[in-house]
């Protein structure tokens, strides 16, 4: 088992496109949602899939279990999507000893972007780049599982 630790943000700029890399088009979905733990399918370009199972109720930090999946699973899985298949391209960008992964959403999510960082330790206090916008870790309106279930709500206010 793997602790998640992440803060994430609005991006307030373009500017981390001049040092991110290409880019790769995520799709996932939720199959089981609950308030403190998900089950999650997400499909990495059409190269691999991963079954992520992710439990806690703390905004910081997440049990996160990880798995392979098969292709053809993971396309009939999201099939069996509750509420809808997010779509996004996930980009990374070194920062001062940390990689930030920036997400642009595509689709019904059209318009987002995010940023989060992973972190090895809660105490963790990496360099925040010019381009981020507002914190957002522990708002639930930001997380996957909601924007999933829920949409866009009134996330970017």
């Amino acid at each position: 088992m793997a602790k998640e630790i992440e803060r994430k943000f609005l991006v307030a700029t373009d500017g981390w496109r001049q040092h991110a890399d290409k880019g790769v088009r995520l799709r996932q979905a939720y199959v089981v949602t609950m308030e403190d733990r998900s089950v999650r399918v997400r499909i990495h370009g059409n190269k691999r899939a991963r079954l992520t199972i992710k439990i806690g109720k703390s905004a910081l930090v997440r049990n996160e279990y990880e798995y392979d999946l098969p292709m053809n699973d993971a396309r009939e899985l999201l099939t069996q999507a509750i509420g809808i298949v997010i779509e996004k391209r996930r980009f990374r960008i070194p920062h001062k000893g940390f990689t930030w992964e920036v997400d642009v959403y595509e689709g019904a999510l059209e318009g987002l972007t995010v940023a989060e960082v992973e972190m090895k330790r809660e105490t963790d206090l990496p360099n925040l780049p010019a381009w981020l916008g507002r914190e957002i870790t522990g708002d639930r309106r930001y997380s996957n599982q909601a924007l999933a279930t829920e949409g866009l709500l009134e996330a970017q206010t």
